[in-house]
């Protein structure tokens, strides 16, 4: 069996931001049956080590950028665990990468630095008897380990690089650089240096033998100076090694006919448990109780989310016989907006600031479209969780979301293979106008249950992707022998 050893800064269920965590969490599960074991390798947040258990040390280190810190193996649930317990690096309040007011740690170029040298030292030392195959490291939190591994004694194992998002690179002052430990030779264009800076993204994405993204429209965006964030002529030049390997969802969790999380569970075939789902998101939110479309958001209230358009569209929704319930946090002055909006159109827009995942789940369970206007998305996990759940995606035609939703035009609808309806992104009058082009197709009940049953049919679990994951990690591994 082939020993895979996974560098995350979160994994679904014991500490999540975004996607990057579903998916840490699920692809180790996916693989297994592709006889490929996954062990994880984390952060020692609070939030872990509470939940950990027994653990057993197999590592220790005096100084790890001068603080010590302890190597921990645990298993938890499905999840095989390596957590990399450094109390002064984070053992902190507040979130994976900053307080409770939404500021970053100062220090964060140590922190993940810290965790991606204990990646690169398990890949060459192993840990108790175990070593792994290949490196997978998300992001640019874990991204250099592939740095370290390439300068160092692990330089032979292969490396596998997954961007979740470009907008995130991880990018710090030239003076980080004399203190990671690399050799003079790390600091160039064909290393760490990154714009007269340092680049943990930039620094993992050169030294990686192969790059993956999310979704296979997201891999060709980026490649582009419009998608590429600065690195699009790094990433073009290193084509023949990226993959756009679209995300899956847990279809054990994400399963709405035996949800714990909603009012009544349903099927493709017996649509009508939704209704009571839709009276307890109704109640939750206090929106009118009637049978009007309920938009949904679940997602960060950010520019790159399209809160902003959003924002100039709901009086036209509302306007139009929509309701809208938002759960999200993000950008301060988007969420006072959504909050505003809900006292000025009671009982047809609710909103909740923060996140909640049971919630999540009702919304999904009781909306009947959910919104996604935005500006540029990796993957997206939302889209996938409403195809799931019978809420009809309302997307921008943008990486995955391009990927996932057929557009509900009329040869699609007479074909019964529409599963959403698809607009241009950046645009607020066509994001106008899909909210009309909903409520519209709404109103036609036979076309708008088609949809839904197109959508919970889609096969959007982890099968196809760990497979095309599985191929790519055993080539790396023959390339590499």
């Amino acid at each position: 069996m082939m020993q895979v050893l996974s560098v995350a800064s979160e994994i679904y269920p014991l500490v999540k931001t975004g996607g990057l965590a579903d998916v840490a969490g699920a692809l180790p599960g996916a693989l297994a049956g592709h006889d490929i074991a996954v062990r994880t390798l984390v952060p020692g947040y609070p939030s872990i080590l509470s939940r950990l258990g027994k653990a057993k040390v197999v590592r220790r280190y005096d100084a790890l950028f001068g603080a010590p810190a302890t190597l921990l193996a645990a298993k938890l649930g499905d999840l095989d665990l390596l957590v990399l317990d450094a109390p002064d690096f984070f053992a902190r309040e507040g979130g994976p990468y900053g307080d409770s007011a939404g500021g970053e740690w100062g220090d964060n170029w140590k922190r993940f630095a810290a965790l991606s040298r204990a990646g690169a030292d398990i890949a060459a030392e192993g840990v108790k008897g175990w070593r792994p195959d290949l490196v997978h490291a998300h992001d640019w939190q874990g991204a250099m380990t592939a740095t370290y591994m390439r300068f160092g004694p692990a330089h032979a194992v292969p490396k596998v690089v997954t961007i979740h998002n470009l907008a995130f690179q991880g990018r710090f002052g030239a003076d980080v650089f004399p203190h990671l430990g690399l050799p003079p030779e790390a600091w160039g264009v064909d290393g760490v240096e990154y714009y007269g800076g340092t680049g943990y993204l930039k620094a993992g994405l050169v030294s990686a033998d192969a790059i993956t993204t999310v979704s296979p429209t997201y891999a060709d965006e980026i490649r582009s100076p419009v998608h590429g964030m600065g690195l699009d002529g790094l990433i073009d030049g290193r084509a023949d090694r990226l993959h756009g390997i679209l995300n899956g969802v847990d279809t054990a969790i994400w399963n709405p006919a035996a949800d714990p999380l909603i009012a009544k569970p349903f099927s493709a075939r017996a649509l009508g448990g939704r209704n009571a789902n839709r009276r307890a998101l109704e109640s939750h939110f206090v929106l009118d109780r009637d049978d009007a479309p309920i938009f949904i958001i679940v997602s960060r209230l950010t520019w790159q989310k399209g809160m902003d358009m959003v924002m100039g569209a709901i009086d036209h929704l509302v306007g139009l016989g929509g309701k809208l319930a938002v759960l999200g946090s993000g950008d301060h002055p988007l969420e006072g907006a959504f909050l505003a909006a809900a006292d000025r159109h009671r009982g047809r827009v609710g909103a909740q600031i923060g996140y909640d995942e049971p919630l999540s789940h009702l919304m999904q369970a009781g909306g009947d479209a959910i919104l996604i206007p935005s500006r540029f998305e990796p993957c997206g996990l939302t889209q996938l969780y409403g195809l799931r759940y019978g809420c009809v995606p309302v997307v921008a035609r943008v990486g995955g979301l391009a990927d996932t939703v057929i557009d509900a035009n009329e040869a699609a609808v007479s074909a019964g293979v529409a599963t959403g309806i698809v607009f241009p992104p950046s645009d607020p009058l066509a994001l106008h106008g899909a909210i009309a082009r909903a409520i519209r197709l709404h109103a036609h009940k036979p076309d708008w249950q088609a949809m839904q049953r197109a959508g919970m049919r889609a096969d959007f679990s982890w099968t196809r992707s760990a497979a095309r994951y599985a191929e790519l990690f055993r080539a790396l591994v023959q390339e590499a022998a």
